[in-house]
């Protein structure tokens, strides 16, 4: 007899930050621009942060040009930036693609011993979310890269962020003003996501979870294709993850093609799960994205168009 796996549970959420706090900027994925990293680190130190540059998020893979170094360098940078007692926050620098290649590098159990942090990234990122969510039981931010143009030019996208950082209690309500249920209805879990197609990536892999039972799902992506994303909805769908989740948020779909065949591909294949679906609630790559809190209990009310944290995603 198979016995049903236990609903998720809220994880270990770190501390806020606070005034003059050492935040490490790293780049676990893709190359980052030197302009546009000065430019984040300008915005940082106007909150009255201390950012402090990882040696090599500056490097390119002298083979792959699409990684910012080596996988070696990479988890090397993470590491030593996790472990270092000063640093209260990893941020990272960009997405792109990479941060599969050297999560298995990193030493988890040091991780582990250096107690609870804030890690802040989306797209790529998510692949750092799940582990971390997995091996270390950490809640995390799906927030803005300290590199990437939305959070260089949107104060919308840097406000919400330095509130989530500073003053968490002000941000638990995510809403905005296109969302619409695609299945109606409210309901409360532990928030889990990222970017989709990540999400998909990660089956299999020491990462992977065994269930989101109870779960908020919060998806997004950027450049997938109606078919594509049905792929992998149906990958997921084959592979069990989204047995038993309690509600289920779209985000952002940049460069995905079409909406309407975007939203043909969520009715075929989220609608039938019975669960409240919402459309549109605006986190991802769009422009303006709000910072999301992953492994915080939650309430999603897709009538309402709205995700409201029970509890503030910092201590």
């Amino acid at each position: 007899m198979t016995r049903a796996a236990s609903p998720l549970t809220p994880l270990t959420r770190p501390a806020r930050l606070a005034a003059g706090a050492r935040v490490a900027v790293v780049a676990p994925s893709g190359p980052v621009p030197e302009e546009r990293l000065q430019a984040g680190l300008d915005i940082l130190r106007g909150w009255d942060l201390d950012p402090v540059v990882a040696p090599h998020v500056l490097d390119r893979h002298g083979a792959f040009r699409y990684l910012a170094g080596t996988d070696a360098d990479r988890a090397a940078d993470f590491q030593a930036a996790w472990c270092d007692p000063e640093v209260s926050a990893v941020l990272c620098a960009r997405g792109g693609y990479g941060a599969q290649r050297m999560v298995d590098l990193l030493d988890w159990d040091a991780i582990r011993a250096a107690g609870p942090k804030v890690l802040v990234g989306f797209s790529d990122i998510t692949a750092l979310h799940e582990a971390f969510a997995t091996r270390v039981g950490l809640a995390t931010l799906h927030g803005p890269m300290v590199a990437a143009l939305d959070f260089l030019k949107n104060p919308r996208t840097q406000e919400h962020l330095r509130s989530t950082l500073f003053a968490p209690e002000s941000v638990r309500t995510i809403r905005s003003p296109d969302a619409v249920a695609l299945v109606p209805g409210r309901a409360s879990g532990v928030t889990l996501g990222g970017c989709v197609s990540l999400l998909a990536a990660g089956l299999g892999t020491p990462d992977a979870r065994r269930t989101a039972r109870g779960g908020i799902l919060l998806i997004e992506d950027i450049g997938e294709e109606a078919y594509r994303l049905d792929r992998i909805l149906t990958q997921l769908l084959r592979a069990g993850l989204l047995d038993g989740l309690a509600a289920i948020g779209l985000g952002s779909w940049v460069d995905c093609g079409p909406y309407e065949e975007l939203h043909a591909v969520f009715a075929d294949r989220l609608a039938g799960l019975g669960v409240p679906v919402v459309e549109h609630l605006g986190f991802g790559h769009a422009e303006g994205a709000p910072t999301v809190a992953l492994g915080v209990r939650a309430e999603l009310d897709a009538d309402a168009g709205t995700l409201v944290l029970q509890e503030p995603a910092l201590v």
